[in-house]
């Protein structure tokens, strides 16, 4: 692609001098003997860089100056000076102008000077270009990316939500955005007047789980003294509700919530009177429940009724594309949150937020930006600011313990103990600070990992600070 170069100078075989050497550098080349002109006709040649004599036959170049960043903020302006205009100079760059040229004209110098300009260019358009992709799809469901994986899912979503009956599930690993979809589904549907609802299945305790689905009567169990208690499936009716982290239920839930999806029907806890509800099911997933139903973890007649329509979710490790939007889309968000101006992301710290493997997925990604806007007092993101990000060796699924795990004992030796709270540490820290995830990395249950967190000490606000 060439570049439109407009040069305003009243100095006619000047002008035809340098005219002609940016078009013997491949530019493309209008120019003009005066600033009226060139205004005139600034919206016809949309020019991409304007090199202007700040000194014009019966013109200020500098009230020419004010005149196109009025029309174009961000169109590039490189002054053209002599020596004794050096301060003229300066108050041009005050007013805009990207740059100075000295007379006589050094041309070593003025390439630099548009290579310069060009490459502003190129990163100005770019990362308008992200904020007019952010602009349309932020705007109603906060679904940013472009990649194949995310459109796949966004277009089954959108025919899923034609049957505004069918089970859906998502998988997907833990941060990638099941909710997400799941609320793009239900806005998307018949049910959009309807309440969404949206329940943790992995962070109620078990023995509450029922009673947080389906609702108790007063006095059905020590503490429910208050009146009666209507369960999430109550509050959806007419909508939608999310069953998040469905692989956490136990058995005693699943067999309950699989007579839920073939009646619609339900007993609250202590209650003799059954309840009928009109409610979508969505359910979501970070794990493989087909290896839960072969390991005898799930029941295989739930996960046939819930893996009706399914959507799968792609790390954000195999959605590379996507990062710059997601990183400018939070960089906004934190912006007006804090009341900072952080314009852009330069190109070293854009490498390394498009080569970290992100185990914590969207979420991680968005903390890390939240972070650097809170703390950081600049304007640009950059490498240094990224120095917390060290590789991390990650592996969703372990194969019969053939692991790159390789453990160093300091010569002074360490306790057990030691080990185990370090390990555990740093696989807090790879999962964000989900413990679910944590536990099927380390192969121990949540209730085992909760236990040895509580007897080492591992406070998880204090290590993920």
């Amino acid at each position: 692609m060439k570049f439109k170069v407009m040069v305003i100078d009243d100095d006619e075989l000047f002008n035809r001098s340098i005219t002609q050497v940016l078009k013997d550098s491949g530019y493309d080349v209008v120019s003009y003997l005066s600033g009226e002109e060139a205004l005139k006709n600034l919206q016809d040649d949309q020019p991409d860089i304007i090199l202007l004599d700040i000194f014009l036959k019966d013109e200020n170049g500098l009230d020419v100056l004010k005149k196109i960043k009025a029309e174009d903020s961000l169109l590039p302006v490189l002054m053209i000076t002599a020596y004794s205009d050096v301060t003229l100079a300066v108050q041009a760059i005050k007013l805009g102008a990207d740059d100075f040229i000295l007379k006589p004209l050094d041309f070593e110098q003025l390439e630099v000077a548009m290579q310069k300009a060009v490459k502003n260019l190129k990163l100005q358009r770019e990362v308008q270009q992200l904020k007019e992709q952010l602009s349309e799809q932020a705007s109603e469901y906060k679904i940013i990316g472009q990649s194949k994986g995310l459109r796949e899912a966004l277009s089954l979503a959108e025919k899923y939500a034609l049957g505004d009956d069918t089970t859906v599930l998502i998988s997907g690993e833990t941060g990638t955005g099941k909710e997400l979809i799941a609320r793009y589904i239900h806005e998307k549907s018949s049910r959009r007047d309807g309440p969404f609802i949206a329940i943790n299945c992995g962070a109620i305790p078990k023995d509450l789980i029922e009673s947080e689905l389906f609702g108790y009567e007063r006095g059905a169990f020590t503490g429910a003294t208050d009146k009666t208690k209507q369960g999430k499936f109550e509050l959806a009716h007419g909508g939608t509700i999310l069953l998040d982290e469905v692989g956490e239920l136990s058995p005693e839930a699943q067999v309950k919530l699989l007579r839920v999806l073939q009646e619609k029907k339900f007993y609250r806890l202590g209650g003799t009177r059954e309840i009928s509800v009109d409610v979508r099911v969505i359910a979501s997933t970070n794990k493989n429940l087909k290896e839960e139903v072969e390991a005898g973890r799930f029941r295989s007649d739930l996960y046939y009724r819930l893996n009706v329509a399914t959507i799968h979710l792609p790390p954000l490790r195999e959605r590379k594309e996507d990062i710059p939007l997601l990183a400018m889309f939070f960089m906004d968000e934190f912006n007006k949150k804090f009341g900072k101006n952080f314009t852009e992301i330069d190109d070293k710290a854009l490498e390394i937020l498009k080569s970290y493997p992100w185990p914590g997925n969207i979420r991680e990604l968005r903390n890390t930006i939240e972070r650097i806007v809170l703390v950081e007092n600049d304007t640009k993101i950059k490498a240094e600011h990224l120095k917390h990000l060290q590789p991390v060796e990650f592996k969703h699924e372990m194969q019969d313990g053939m692991d790159d795990f390789v453990l160093k004992i300091p010569p002074t030796g360490v306790t057990m103990d030691k080990v185990l709270r370090e390990l555990i540490i740093q696989t807090l820290r790879i999962t964000n600070g989900n413990q679910i995830q944590a536990a099927k990395i380390l192969g121990i249950t949540r209730s085992k990992l909760r236990y040895r967190m509580e007897q080492l000490k591992i406070e998880q606000k204090k290590i993920l600070k």
